[in-house]
């Protein structure tokens, strides 16, 4: 034990600690946050020579630093690693749950005007604008809190995002001074991700709008989101967004089709696909959309996909086939449009959305304040489950799956 660990120890004792070793355990941790403080304060005097001289004003950097520390959050969240990674259609029941798709039609609704104009200013189709703004922020209820400032500050001096969170960080002073914001108002994600639809600040100082005309880009107005949604457009715009085309539609390929061709890196026309046997999942001849891949995400055992330049624009906005294909379906269902016709591949007892939601149902007729069935499978539902298998004295697995929802619908009157 090292002398500083025995001392702590000892005068934990002296005063009636119960546990020592968890004082001294506290007092180190303590001393390290402190020191880290420190160090984080003296980084930032060492970066004001930088801001300067990248034309940051002493009197923006003053404002802008003003109050800023350390954020231990950022931190954690920065060094967190994914326990584990979703199959694609949990992900997409969660992107796409009715929920979600009830709050972007009424969000469709009560923005049409704007939305009709931002369509026919930056030839965009509204639908897949709203559903970019209901999985980031969910239609501007979850825009981050957390100062980007000093997000952006803890990113650059922490080390492991030094250079992303420097270049970040300078783009966000020079927002600032140009008056697009002010310090206080600057808030977003722990990565530097701002407003209704989420732009970092060099893709805001990029292609942000002023849709308002009020000189200001204000993606954070949570009363009006105009300035936001036309940044987001015009983002889509710039990467080449074809308006009117679709991201996808999903088809049937024929026995024998040669998978080697079920690539993103493989186009062909429509026409072509026809030859080659591909159909719309109705059994209709392949329309002409333009040249398109053929996409499986979950194998040759789920649903296919034959997808657009549109697919690959949406990707530049997030680099994940996942997520092009949550913005895309989310839009659909958004418009009008259902649920796949082909089943994926969730295995045995797995649960479908619509069954996802009667567990929540039948637990809240239960006693278990779920609130709104969502068919998202959380914290909460998971610990309902365990509390509702305990009180039937079946096996505890927290599971939601065919057992139980045959279990519920037994008990629950």
């Amino acid at each position: 034990m090292k002398i500083t660990t025995l001392i702590t120890a000892i005068v934990a004792v002296a005063i009636g600690i119960a546990n020592p070793m968890q004082a001294a355990e506290d007092t180190r941790q303590s001393i390290i946050v402190a020191q880290t403080e420190s160090g984080f304060q003296r980084w930032v005097q060492g970066f004001k020579a930088t801001a300067l001289s990248n034309g940051i004003s002493e009197r923006t950097f003053k404002r802008a630093f003003r109050g800023v520390k350390l954020n231990q959050r950022v931190v954690a969240l920065d060094r967190k690693q994914a326990e584990f990674s979703r199959q694609i259609w949990d992900y997409l029941d969660t992107a796409t749950s009715p929920k979600r798709v009830k709050n972007g039609k009424a969000a469709l609704k009560e923005h049409r005007r704007v939305m009709k104009k931002i369509e026919a200013t930056y030839k965009v189709d509204s639908k897949i604008v709203v559903a970019i703004w209901g999985l980031e922020s969910s239609y501007g209820f979850n825009m981050g809190d957390i100062n980007i400032i000093e997000a952006l500050a803890t990113l650059a001096y922490e080390g492991r995002r030094s250079k992303f969170g420097t270049s970040q960080l300078l783009t966000a002073l020079k927002i600032i001074q140009r008056g697009d914001i002010t310090p206080n108002r600057m808030m977003g994600s722990w990565a530097g991700a701002m407003g209704h639809t989420q732009f970092i600040p060099t893709s805001y100082q990029a292609y942000a709008q002023d849709f308002t005309g009020d000189g200001k880009r204000d993606v954070w107005d949570p009363r009006n989101p105009a300035d936001a949604l036309a940044s987001t457009a015009n983002y889509l715009k710039k990467f080449g967004w074809i308006h009117g085309q679709p991201w996808g539609i999903e088809v049937k390929l024929p026995k024998g089709f040669n998978y080697g061709n079920a690539s993103l890196k493989v186009k062909a026309t429509g026409a072509r696909w026809t030859e080659l046997g591909v159909r719309t999942v109705r059994g209709g001849k392949m329309p002409n959309h333009g040249k398109s891949s053929i996409f499986l995400p979950a194998g040759s055992d789920g649903p296919a996909f034959a997808v657009y330049k549109n697919f690959f624009v949406i990707k530049r906005y997030n680099n994940a086939n996942s997520y092009a294909m949550a913005v895309g379906h989310l839009g659909d269902k958004i418009a009008g449009g259902g649920e796949f016709v082909r089943e994926w591949p969730r295995g045995p007892g797995a649960l479908k959305l619509k069954e996802k939601i009667a567990v929540q149902e039948l637990l809240n007729k239960a006693g278990f304040d779920l609130g709104d069935p969502d068919g998202i499978i959380g914290p909460k539902s998971i610990d309902a489950i365990s509390a509702f298998q305990t009180k039937y004295g079946v096996p505890l697995t927290g599971k939601a799956d065919q057992d139980l929802l045959k279990l519920l619908r037994r008990k629950v009157r």
